[in-house]
């Protein structure tokens, strides 16, 4: 089959390690689920695993990249897929499994005409979701979605700042937020992107390091080191600061003493449950939500959609199909 394929790794040339090519059609074992892929989108993750990312390492090597899909499984049920891959013993929340993995860490991923995956990871895709939008929302969007609702616990009576207001969490945070009556402002450095917003439902939009009007209730943090010392003064006292990212850089300055002084909550999360990610299905579907979608392109072009990624060319997803 087809497939996008990690080869290698290297931190100064990502796309190095980076293979379109033939790779062995997958079989299920018990208790998973063979999926053909109608869709699947790109991540950061997949640029991290590219450059060698220091929890990946041992993963075995070559193996499909791609965490996000939508497909059709061998009974006809159109679905899309949740990748964090369980202990099937263990009892709690699927991300505080020590042994928790991730499609495309150590099992093949979904950039591929097919997928496996375990059965209980396949949630209904809603008739009103086309493929391709529903292949955005099991990472990026799942991710904001929990950032926000969960840990955030974002209200209609809180405003919500997001740094870094281009990808694909970032928008997903901003039509999540508008759609559940929460105020929320971006910053961004490109002056498109930040009216882009705009459209998308931001209130507000600011260049990075700008003195906003008021501190506000959270702070959905991705971009790291060039925006940590922002978002630890946007806050007001007691409030949030959710980090999920780190894609500027990974040694940001803490202000400890303005951490404790202002009693400042800083949650750091990946992903989301599945429950989550059916809750947030379901809200896309009802709420008439769908993802921004930078390009469609084939699969055998996913070189292309990996460097608009790593130019930072992109608003919203790139998806690929087989």
């Amino acid at each position: 089959m087809l497939a996008a394929r990690i080869t290698g790794v290297d931190a100064a040339d990502p796309l190095a390690g980076l293979s379109v090519g033939e790779h062995p059609q997958p079989a299920p074992e018990e208790g998973w689920s063979v999926v053909r892929v109608r869709a699947a989108s790109i991540n950061h993750h997949d640029l991290w695993s590219l450059r060698g990312a220091a929890g990946l390492r041992g993963a075995p090597l070559p193996r499909v990249l791609g965490s996000d899909a939508a497909g059709v499984d061998e009974h006809g049920r159109e679905v899309i897929l949740h990748s964090l891959v369980n202990d099937p013993s263990w009892p709690g929340e699927e991300s505080l499994d020590p042994h928790v993995s991730m499609l495309s860490d150590f099992y093949d991923g979904t950039l591929a005409e097919w997928v496996v995956a375990p059965t209980v990871n396949l949630i209904d895709k809603p008739p009103s979701l086309s493929f391709e939008h529903a292949a955005c929302l099991p990472t990026a969007w799942l991710t904001a979605y929990r950032m926000l609702f969960v840990l955030a616990e974002a209200t209609p009576d809180t405003t919500i700042l997001v740094q870094g207001g281009g990808g694909g969490l970032a928008t997903a945070a901003i039509m999540l937020a508008r759609a559940a009556g929460v105020r929320v402002w971006v910053t961004s450095r490109s002056a498109q992107k930040r009216a882009r917003a705009i459209e998308l439902g931001a209130e507000r939009a600011f260049a990075p390091g700008a003195r906003l009007p008021e501190r506000v209730d959270a702070v959905l943090e991705s971009v790291g080191a060039a925006t940590w010392e922002h978002s630890t003064k946007a806050v007001k006292p007691g409030g949030t600061i959710v980090v999920a990212g780190v894609t500027s850089g990974n040694h940001p300055p803490l202000d400890l003493e303005r951490v404790f002084m202002a009693k400042l909550r800083i949650l750091g999360t990946t992903m989301g449950t599945r429950e989550e990610l059916e809750r947030l299905v379901r809200f896309c579907a009802e709420e008439g939500i769908r993802p921004p979608v930078h390009q469609v392109m084939p699969l055998a072009q996913a070189r292309q959609g990996f460097a608009a990624m790593l130019g930072g060319e992109l608003f919203g997803k790139v998806v690929l199909r087989p």
